[in-house]
């Protein structure tokens, strides 16, 4: 299966207006933002787990990378509450579910695999600090390797923030309020994509914005899993 799999061109998905769609395991639904491969893939989704649904134990021999958009995510490591950022590396094990329900979007396959670096930041606990060089934005640094950079910002209502994605690419989920790129409105689980050398500049509403943005990871063109 491919979704969105030409990454020389923006993507934008509104996922969410999108109905769900169910996986292989009961009570887990998702929505799927892009992905090169079939059930084994390198895929970016939105899963919601019903109150009571899990996943069977599973080893992610690619990784798995997500945030905690609502409810409380479980597994055997521990209880991870809206706002938890994951990185779960290569070759490591668990057996997710949630007993209350949850909602978290998540990206698969899309690590170096020497990687070997669990990341667990519990995001309500950090501070935002003002970027100087992007006035209107505030940055709560996530992640940084050689290869990527992650953060959430958040962008003052009305402010121009300038998207760039030169060095390798970009990616932004919209979690909280609205901004205007490129004509098109984006609002609560709406994700943007940006190529290798793609510039674009974001308005936030007049809510103001929350946003997970990753950068630098598209500097090669991704593949599917070799498997």
């Amino acid at each position: 299966m491919e979704l969105n799999g030409d990454f020389s061109k923006r993507a934008a998905v509104h996922a969410g207006k999108m109905a769900w769609k169910a996986s292989p395991m009961a009570g887990v639904d998702r929505r799927m933002l892009d992905r090169l491969g079939d059930e084994v893939a390198r895929a970016t989704s939105i899963v919601r787990f019903a109150p009571g649904s899990s996943f069977s134990p599973h080893v992610h021999t690619g990784g798995e990378e997500f945030l905690v958009l609502d409810g409380v995510f479980q597994d055997e490591h521990g209880d991870f509450p809206a706002g938890s950022y994951i990185r779960n590396p290569p070759e490591s094990s668990h057996t997710p579910g949630s007993e209350p329900g949850c909602t978290i979007f998540v990206k698969l396959w899309q690590f170096n695999l020497a990687d070997r670096t669990h990341v667990r930041v519990d995001t309500a606990e950090k501070p935002f600090t003002p970027d100087p060089a992007r006035p209107g934005a505030e940055v709560l640094e996530l992640f940084e390797d050689d290869r990527e950079h992650v953060s959430l910002e958040r962008w003052a209502a009305g402010s121009q923030i300038e998207l760039d994605g030169q060095a390798g690419g970009l990616e932004v989920l919209l979690l909280d309020g609205s901004f205007a790129e490129a004509g098109e409105t984006f609002e609560e689980q709406s994700w943007l994509r940006l190529p290798k050398g793609g510039q674009t500049t974001a308005t936030a509403g007049d809510q103001g914005t929350r946003v997970w943005i990753k950068r630098g990871h598209l500097s090669t063109p991704p593949s599917p899993p070799a498997v």
